[in-house]
């Protein structure tokens, strides 16, 4: 019978970029609306300051995860290039380059040549790029997805807060609904981060929970202040 096991390790890539874009989405933007609401905004001011952001934010996310991932793609290319160039020039230093890394890791000699040996002979850029480099296929940068759903998930998660915002047509109690309902939507965000990557449930909730309180308290503070100062 065949064992088969259960990782989680290839949802790290799409998962970060997804987690970290609905929750910069839903706390940005939420706090930007309680941070304009604190400083006595209209209502119409605070849903165009919330579209902004929303727009603006998406973007931003995009554009700054491409570009981060993509440098992550191309240092990956240039190590991955050097390395094939290595293995055609000065084959054997690179086998017992090989062989020292399982060495250290707790094989033989003997074996860990043994072992160099038939990893080369069947994939030696594959073997060096994992064992060498630390280079995993399915931890490889992927600058067009990280980008995409940066973007997406920001856009979802600010849309929250914005709905909320279009909902209630009066700025008396907006600040109460946003901050309550955005508590919930970032602790459900948490516990569905930490149960797609296995960490613990309560521990991610409370984590993004506190960290969105804390933003948007600051962030009334500063609207408040600088409304008392403006008016």
């Amino acid at each position: 019978m065949r064992h088969s096991e259960y990782h989680r390790a290839h949802r790290i890539g799409w998962l970060r970029a997804s987690v970290l874009g609905a929750n910069d989405g839903l706390i940005s933007t939420a706090s930007l609306i309680i941070g304009v609401t604190a400083a006595h905004s209209t209502h119409e001011a605070i849903l165009m300051t919330g579209i902004a952001g929303l727009v603006g934010g998406a973007m931003s996310m995009a554009a700054g995860e491409y570009v981060s991932v993509s440098s992550q793609a191309d240092t990956e290319a240039a190590d991955l290039l050097r390395e094939s160039i290595e293995l055609e020039t000065d084959h054997e230093n690179e086998l017992k380059e090989l062989a020292n890394i399982y060495v250290g890791r707790g094989l033989t000699p003997d074996l860990a040549s043994q072992v160099a040996v038939q990893l080369t002979a069947h994939d030696a850029l594959g073997s060096h790029a994992t064992d060498e480099l630390g280079i995993i296929e399915q931890m490889n940068a992927r600058p067009t997805q990280a980008a995409l759903a940066s973007a997406a998930t920001f856009a979802l998660g600010a849309s929250l807060p914005l709905l909320i915002t279009y909902t209630v047509n009066t700025t008396s109690n907006l600040l109460l609904y946003i901050s309550i309902s955005t508590l919930i939507f970032l602790a459900v965000l948490g516990g569905l981060a930490a149960k797609i990557g296995g960490a613990n449930l309560w521990v991610g909730t409370a984590r993004v929970a506190c960290w969105g309180l804390f933003a948007m308290a600051i962030t009334a503070a500063t609207g408040s202040l600088l409304g008392v100062v403006v008016n």
